[in-house]
Protein backbone atom coordinates (compact mmCIF):
# COMPACT_ATOMS: atom_id res chain seq x y z
CA UNK A 1 0.00 0.00 0.00
CA UNK A 2 1.17 3.63 -0.76
CA UNK A 3 1.53 5.12 2.69
CA UNK A 4 0.61 8.60 3.56
CA UNK A 5 4.38 9.71 3.65
CA UNK A 6 4.47 8.37 0.38
CA UNK A 7 1.57 9.86 -1.57
CA UNK A 8 2.54 13.11 -0.10
CA UNK A 9 5.82 12.82 -1.46
CA UNK A 10 4.49 12.76 -4.63
CA UNK A 11 1.76 15.18 -4.70
CA UNK A 12 4.60 17.70 -3.41
CA UNK A 13 7.62 17.19 -4.85
CA UNK A 14 6.18 15.96 -8.57
CA UNK A 15 8.65 14.28 -9.90
CA UNK A 16 9.03 13.73 -13.59
CA UNK A 17 8.97 10.72 -15.08
CA UNK A 18 8.53 6.90 -13.95
CA UNK A 19 10.10 6.77 -10.28
CA UNK A 20 10.37 4.21 -7.29
CA UNK A 21 9.57 5.91 -3.76
CA UNK A 22 10.57 3.99 -0.65
CA UNK A 23 9.28 4.90 2.98
CA UNK A 24 12.07 3.54 5.53
CA UNK A 25 9.06 3.62 8.10
CA UNK A 26 8.03 0.12 6.88
CA UNK A 27 11.32 -1.23 6.21
CA UNK A 28 11.80 -0.70 9.82
CA UNK A 29 8.40 -2.23 10.99
CA UNK A 30 9.16 -4.98 8.45
CA UNK A 31 12.88 -5.88 10.40
CA UNK A 32 11.32 -5.76 13.84
CA UNK A 33 8.57 -8.51 12.61
CA UNK A 34 11.31 -10.54 11.14
CA UNK A 35 12.99 -10.31 14.77
CA UNK A 36 9.94 -11.12 17.02
CA UNK A 37 8.78 -14.23 14.25
CA UNK A 38 12.81 -16.11 14.15
CA UNK A 39 14.31 -14.06 17.41
CA UNK A 40 16.69 -17.38 17.42
CA UNK A 41 18.04 -16.61 13.89
CA UNK A 42 20.64 -14.08 12.39
CA UNK A 43 18.80 -11.95 9.49
CA UNK A 44 21.15 -11.44 6.60
CA UNK A 45 19.16 -8.98 4.74
CA UNK A 46 19.17 -9.69 0.68
CA UNK A 47 21.24 -6.63 -0.43
CA UNK A 48 20.20 -7.51 -4.07
CA UNK A 49 16.95 -6.80 -3.33
CA UNK A 50 17.05 -3.05 -2.97
CA UNK A 51 20.64 -1.16 -2.34
CA UNK A 52 19.95 1.99 -1.47
CA UNK A 53 21.95 3.08 0.61
CA UNK A 54 19.48 4.77 2.99
CA UNK A 55 18.43 1.04 3.32
CA UNK A 56 21.50 0.02 4.17
CA UNK A 57 22.19 2.43 6.69
CA UNK A 58 18.64 1.59 8.67
CA UNK A 59 19.04 -2.05 8.46
CA UNK A 60 23.43 -2.14 9.97
CA UNK A 61 21.88 0.50 12.35
CA UNK A 62 19.08 -2.16 13.42
CA UNK A 63 21.66 -4.69 13.84
CA UNK A 64 21.18 -6.76 10.55
CA UNK A 65 23.59 -8.67 8.92
CA UNK A 66 24.22 -8.57 5.34
CA UNK A 67 23.79 -11.52 2.21
CA UNK A 68 26.10 -10.06 -0.47
CA UNK A 69 26.36 -11.54 -4.01
CA UNK A 70 29.31 -9.49 -5.28
CA UNK A 71 32.32 -7.42 -3.92
CA UNK A 72 30.38 -3.69 -4.93
CA UNK A 73 27.81 -5.56 -2.54
CA UNK A 74 30.48 -6.10 0.23
CA UNK A 75 31.24 -2.75 -0.25
CA UNK A 76 28.28 -1.29 -0.19
CA UNK A 77 27.52 -3.07 3.43
CA UNK A 78 30.73 -2.21 4.87
CA UNK A 79 29.81 1.82 3.44
CA UNK A 80 26.53 1.59 5.22
CA UNK A 81 28.14 0.52 9.01
CA UNK A 82 28.26 -3.33 8.43
CA UNK A 83 31.59 -4.76 10.14
CA UNK A 84 33.22 -7.88 8.31
CA UNK A 85 31.48 -10.59 10.75
CA UNK A 86 28.49 -9.49 9.54
CA UNK A 87 28.61 -10.09 6.16
CA UNK A 88 28.30 -13.10 3.92
CA UNK A 89 29.51 -13.24 0.16
CA UNK A 90 26.03 -15.79 -0.62
CA UNK A 91 26.51 -16.34 -4.32
CA UNK A 92 27.80 -19.52 -5.02
CA UNK A 93 29.67 -18.52 -8.85
CA UNK A 94 32.99 -15.93 -7.38
CA UNK A 95 36.01 -15.26 -9.37
CA UNK A 96 38.71 -15.94 -7.28
CA UNK A 97 40.03 -12.50 -7.29
CA UNK A 98 36.93 -11.42 -6.05
CA UNK A 99 37.05 -14.40 -3.38
CA UNK A 100 40.58 -12.92 -2.45
CA UNK A 101 39.59 -8.68 -2.04
CA UNK A 102 36.58 -10.17 -0.06
CA UNK A 103 39.05 -12.03 1.91
CA UNK A 104 41.03 -8.56 2.43
CA UNK A 105 38.16 -6.73 3.41
CA UNK A 106 37.61 -9.61 6.10
CA UNK A 107 34.86 -11.68 4.48
CA UNK A 108 34.88 -14.97 6.12
CA UNK A 109 31.72 -16.14 5.36
CA UNK A 110 31.47 -17.80 1.81
CA UNK A 111 28.48 -19.88 0.03
CA UNK A 112 29.68 -23.13 -2.36
CA UNK A 113 27.76 -25.85 -4.25
CA UNK A 114 30.53 -27.66 -5.93
CA UNK A 115 34.01 -28.71 -4.99
CA UNK A 116 35.77 -26.14 -7.44
CA UNK A 117 34.24 -23.79 -5.82
CA UNK A 118 35.78 -24.63 -2.64
CA UNK A 119 39.21 -25.51 -4.05
CA UNK A 120 38.66 -21.26 -5.06
CA UNK A 121 37.84 -20.69 -1.45
CA UNK A 122 40.63 -22.56 -0.13
CA UNK A 123 43.14 -20.58 -1.89
CA UNK A 124 41.72 -16.90 -1.92
CA UNK A 125 40.02 -17.29 1.52
CA UNK A 126 42.07 -19.97 3.63
CA UNK A 127 40.68 -21.44 6.95
CA UNK A 128 37.18 -19.20 6.32
CA UNK A 129 33.59 -20.84 7.04
CA UNK A 130 31.86 -22.53 4.52
CA UNK A 131 28.39 -23.66 3.79
CA UNK A 132 26.81 -25.69 0.79
CA UNK A 133 23.78 -25.09 -0.89
CA UNK A 134 21.58 -27.69 -1.70
CA UNK A 135 18.86 -28.11 -4.38
CA UNK A 136 15.25 -26.96 -2.73
CA UNK A 137 12.39 -27.92 -5.32
CA UNK A 138 10.69 -24.20 -5.08
CA UNK A 139 7.39 -25.58 -4.81
CA UNK A 140 4.57 -22.99 -3.90
CA UNK A 141 6.73 -20.07 -4.68
CA UNK A 142 5.50 -17.59 -7.59
CA UNK A 143 9.23 -16.80 -8.40
CA UNK A 144 10.71 -19.85 -8.42
CA UNK A 145 14.63 -20.52 -8.39
CA UNK A 146 16.02 -22.90 -11.32
CA UNK A 147 18.99 -24.88 -11.06
CA UNK A 148 21.51 -22.62 -11.57
CA UNK A 149 22.56 -22.81 -7.49
CA UNK A 150 22.87 -25.79 -5.60
CA UNK A 151 23.53 -29.37 -5.67
CA UNK A 152 21.73 -32.69 -4.44
CA UNK A 153 21.88 -33.14 -0.68
CA UNK A 154 24.27 -36.31 -1.34
CA UNK A 155 26.84 -34.31 -3.56
CA UNK A 156 26.87 -31.59 -0.09
CA UNK A 157 28.24 -34.17 1.50
CA UNK A 158 31.16 -34.45 -0.54
CA UNK A 159 31.18 -30.56 -0.92
CA UNK A 160 31.72 -30.10 2.52
CA UNK A 161 34.06 -32.81 3.30
CA UNK A 162 36.63 -31.34 0.80
CA UNK A 163 36.01 -27.87 2.64
CA UNK A 164 36.93 -29.79 6.01
CA UNK A 165 39.65 -31.50 4.07
CA UNK A 166 41.50 -28.24 2.63
CA UNK A 167 41.66 -26.36 5.98
CA UNK A 168 38.56 -24.18 5.35
CA UNK A 169 35.45 -24.37 8.53
CA UNK A 170 32.88 -26.81 7.26
CA UNK A 171 30.29 -24.67 8.89
CA UNK A 172 26.91 -25.59 7.60
CA UNK A 173 24.15 -25.99 4.76
CA UNK A 174 21.98 -23.07 2.75
CA UNK A 175 19.07 -23.48 0.91
CA UNK A 176 16.53 -21.67 -0.69
CA UNK A 177 12.90 -22.39 -1.31
CA UNK A 178 11.72 -19.74 -4.13
CA UNK A 179 11.22 -16.43 -4.18
CA UNK A 180 7.47 -15.32 -2.91
CA UNK A 181 7.07 -18.61 -0.90
CA UNK A 182 3.41 -18.75 -0.31
CA UNK A 183 3.76 -22.41 1.38
CA UNK A 184 4.96 -22.67 4.87
CA UNK A 185 5.49 -25.92 4.71
CA UNK A 186 8.23 -25.65 2.09
CA UNK A 187 11.05 -24.88 4.84
CA UNK A 188 10.17 -28.56 6.72
CA UNK A 189 10.79 -30.05 3.17
CA UNK A 190 14.54 -28.35 2.80
CA UNK A 191 15.06 -28.86 6.64
CA UNK A 192 14.73 -32.48 6.29
CA UNK A 193 17.43 -32.77 3.56
CA UNK A 194 19.35 -30.58 5.39
CA UNK A 195 19.26 -32.59 8.69
CA UNK A 196 20.67 -35.55 6.42
CA UNK A 197 23.79 -34.03 5.25
CA UNK A 198 23.95 -32.85 8.85
CA UNK A 199 24.12 -36.82 9.95
CA UNK A 200 26.35 -38.54 7.60
CA UNK A 201 28.90 -35.91 8.34
CA UNK A 202 28.84 -36.22 12.31
CA UNK A 203 29.48 -40.05 11.51
CA UNK A 204 32.80 -38.66 9.60
CA UNK A 205 33.39 -36.28 12.50
CA UNK A 206 32.76 -33.05 10.68
CA UNK A 207 29.86 -31.27 12.57
CA UNK A 208 28.26 -28.63 11.08
CA UNK A 209 26.88 -26.44 13.51
CA UNK A 210 24.55 -23.36 10.92
CA UNK A 211 21.40 -23.73 8.58
CA UNK A 212 21.14 -20.98 6.40
CA UNK A 213 17.06 -21.21 5.57
CA UNK A 214 17.56 -18.58 2.98
CA UNK A 215 15.18 -15.95 1.87
CA UNK A 216 11.34 -16.89 -0.23
CA UNK A 217 9.28 -14.42 2.39
CA UNK A 218 6.71 -12.99 0.37
CA UNK A 219 5.53 -9.58 -0.03
CA UNK A 220 1.60 -8.91 -0.62
CA UNK A 221 0.84 -7.88 -4.03
CA UNK A 222 -2.81 -8.97 -5.24
CA UNK A 223 -3.18 -11.83 -3.17
CA UNK A 224 -3.32 -12.20 0.93
CA UNK A 225 -0.03 -13.54 2.47
CA UNK A 226 0.81 -14.90 5.63
CA UNK A 227 2.39 -13.10 8.52
CA UNK A 228 5.86 -12.64 9.09
CA UNK A 229 4.89 -14.65 12.95
CA UNK A 230 2.68 -17.37 10.97
CA UNK A 231 6.35 -18.26 8.91
CA UNK A 232 8.20 -18.17 12.41
CA UNK A 233 6.49 -20.57 13.81
CA UNK A 234 6.14 -23.16 10.99
CA UNK A 235 10.26 -23.18 10.32
CA UNK A 236 10.72 -22.91 14.27
CA UNK A 237 8.48 -26.24 14.17
CA UNK A 238 10.41 -27.97 11.65
CA UNK A 239 13.35 -27.25 12.75
CA UNK A 240 12.55 -28.47 15.73
CA UNK A 241 10.83 -31.52 14.31
CA UNK A 242 14.38 -32.49 12.34
CA UNK A 243 16.45 -31.18 15.13
CA UNK A 244 14.89 -31.98 18.16
CA UNK A 245 16.82 -30.12 21.18
CA UNK A 246 19.67 -29.61 19.44
CA UNK A 247 18.74 -26.93 17.26
CA UNK A 248 21.67 -25.32 14.69
CA UNK A 249 22.80 -21.55 14.50
CA UNK A 250 20.03 -20.25 12.09
CA UNK A 251 20.23 -17.67 9.41
CA UNK A 252 17.89 -16.05 7.29
CA UNK A 253 17.90 -13.87 4.45
CA UNK A 254 15.05 -11.92 3.39
CA UNK A 255 15.16 -9.59 0.80
CA UNK A 256 11.61 -9.31 -0.86
CA UNK A 257 9.75 -9.47 2.41
CA UNK A 258 11.99 -6.55 4.20
CA UNK A 259 11.46 -4.06 1.29
CA UNK A 260 8.62 -4.85 -1.22
CA UNK A 261 5.48 -3.24 0.37
CA UNK A 262 7.57 -0.24 1.63
CA UNK A 263 7.85 0.99 -2.30
CA UNK A 264 5.77 2.32 -4.92
CA UNK A 265 6.46 2.95 -8.42
CA UNK A 266 4.77 5.93 -10.10
CA UNK A 267 4.53 5.99 -13.49
CA UNK A 268 2.31 7.67 -16.64
CA UNK A 269 -0.08 6.07 -19.38
CA UNK A 270 1.30 6.91 -22.30
CA UNK A 271 -0.97 5.25 -25.04
CA UNK A 272 -4.47 3.35 -25.06
CA UNK A 273 -4.99 1.90 -27.97
CA UNK A 274 -6.68 -1.35 -29.78
CA UNK A 275 -5.21 -3.68 -32.27
CA UNK A 276 -8.65 -4.85 -33.74
CA UNK A 277 -12.03 -3.25 -32.75
CA UNK A 278 -12.85 -6.44 -30.26
CA UNK A 279 -9.61 -6.80 -28.93
CA UNK A 280 -9.02 -5.99 -25.43
CA UNK A 281 -7.15 -2.64 -24.73
CA UNK A 282 -3.40 -2.03 -24.85
CA UNK A 283 -1.84 0.44 -21.98
CA UNK A 284 1.43 1.30 -22.38
CA UNK A 285 3.06 2.83 -19.82
CA UNK A 286 6.51 5.30 -19.50
CA UNK A 287 7.82 1.68 -17.50
CA UNK A 288 7.92 -1.63 -18.49
CA UNK A 289 9.92 -4.84 -18.30
CA UNK A 290 13.05 -2.96 -19.28
CA UNK A 291 12.56 -0.06 -16.61
CA UNK A 292 12.29 -2.23 -13.65
CA UNK A 293 9.36 -4.63 -13.80
CA UNK A 294 11.50 -7.48 -15.33
CA UNK A 295 9.58 -9.73 -12.63
CA UNK A 296 6.43 -9.75 -14.87
CA UNK A 297 8.14 -11.93 -16.83
CA UNK A 298 6.15 -14.85 -17.82
CA UNK A 299 3.47 -12.97 -15.57
CA UNK A 300 5.07 -14.40 -12.61
CA UNK A 301 3.93 -11.16 -9.98
CA UNK A 302 1.32 -9.16 -11.25
CA UNK A 303 1.15 -6.20 -9.12
CA UNK A 304 -1.34 -4.46 -7.43
CA UNK A 305 -1.88 -1.07 -9.48
CA UNK A 306 -3.88 1.78 -8.41
CA UNK A 307 -5.46 4.68 -11.03
CA UNK A 308 -6.82 8.01 -10.34
CA UNK A 309 -10.12 6.03 -12.16
CA UNK A 310 -10.60 3.37 -9.63
CA UNK A 311 -14.56 2.57 -9.32
CA UNK A 312 -15.39 2.94 -12.18
CA UNK A 313 -16.40 -0.22 -14.71
CA UNK A 314 -13.02 -2.49 -15.66
CA UNK A 315 -12.43 -4.18 -18.55
CA UNK A 316 -9.04 -6.47 -18.77
CA UNK A 317 -6.22 -5.08 -20.50
CA UNK A 318 -3.03 -6.01 -22.11
CA UNK A 319 -0.16 -3.82 -20.31
CA UNK A 320 3.08 -3.01 -22.05
CA UNK A 321 6.04 -0.60 -21.65
CA UNK A 322 7.53 2.00 -23.91
CA UNK A 323 9.97 0.54 -25.47
CA UNK A 324 10.83 -0.49 -28.81
CA UNK A 325 11.15 -4.29 -28.42
CA UNK A 326 8.16 -6.83 -28.42
CA UNK A 327 9.21 -8.50 -25.05
CA UNK A 328 8.31 -5.29 -23.15
CA UNK A 329 4.69 -6.54 -22.98
CA UNK A 330 3.44 -7.44 -18.98
CA UNK A 331 0.28 -8.60 -18.89
CA UNK A 332 -1.06 -10.47 -21.88
CA UNK A 333 -1.54 -13.92 -21.05
CA UNK A 334 -3.61 -12.91 -18.17
CA UNK A 335 -4.76 -9.23 -18.96
CA UNK A 336 -5.00 -6.88 -16.40
CA UNK A 337 -8.38 -5.64 -15.07
CA UNK A 338 -8.05 -1.46 -15.44
CA UNK A 339 -11.15 1.08 -15.13
CA UNK A 340 -12.77 1.58 -19.15
CA UNK A 341 -12.13 5.74 -18.35
CA UNK A 342 -8.17 5.06 -17.77
CA UNK A 343 -6.80 7.71 -20.26
CA UNK A 344 -3.58 9.03 -22.01
CA UNK A 345 -1.77 11.03 -19.15
CA UNK A 346 -3.13 9.52 -15.85
CA UNK A 347 -0.78 8.55 -13.24
CA UNK A 348 -1.28 5.22 -11.89
CA UNK A 349 0.68 3.78 -8.62
CA UNK A 350 2.37 0.37 -9.36
CA UNK A 351 2.52 -1.28 -5.52
CA UNK A 352 4.62 -3.62 -3.77
CA UNK A 353 7.58 -2.87 -5.25
CA UNK A 354 10.17 -1.85 -3.17
CA UNK A 355 12.65 -4.96 -4.07
CA UNK A 356 13.62 -6.20 -7.33
CA UNK A 357 13.26 -3.29 -9.48
CA UNK A 358 15.91 -0.51 -9.54
CA UNK A 359 18.11 -3.31 -9.68
CA UNK A 360 16.29 -4.53 -12.60
CA UNK A 361 16.14 -1.54 -14.78
CA UNK A 362 18.45 -1.36 -17.24
CA UNK A 363 21.21 1.48 -17.60
CA UNK A 364 19.94 3.09 -20.97
CA UNK A 365 17.75 0.86 -23.17
CA UNK A 366 16.33 2.48 -26.15
CA UNK A 367 17.37 5.97 -24.55
CA UNK A 368 15.06 5.76 -21.20
CA UNK A 369 17.00 6.44 -18.13
CA UNK A 370 17.16 3.85 -14.73
CA UNK A 371 14.28 3.93 -12.80
CA UNK A 372 14.57 7.20 -10.27
CA UNK A 373 14.48 6.45 -6.71
CA UNK A 374 13.81 8.25 -3.52
CA UNK A 375 13.71 6.77 -0.05
CA UNK A 376 11.83 8.66 2.91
Amino acid sequence: MATQRIIDFLATRRPEGPCLVVDLDIVRENYEHFEKALPASRIFYAVKANPAPQILSLLASMGSNFDTASVAEIEMALNAGATPDRISYGNTIKKERDIARAYEYGIRLYAVDCVAEVEKVARAAPGSRVFCRILADGEGAEWPLSRKFGCVPEMAVDVLRAAHQLGLDAYGVSFHVGSQQTDLTAWDRALADTKGVFDLLAKEGINLRMVNMGGGFPTRYLKDIPTAQAYGEAIFDALSRHFGNRLPETIIEPGRGMVGNAGVIKTEVVLVSRKADNDNRWVYLDIGKFGGLAETMDEAIRYQIVTPRDGDTLEPCVLAGPTCDSADVMYEKAPYPLPVSLTIGDEVLIEGTGAYTTTYSAVAFNGFEPLRSYVI
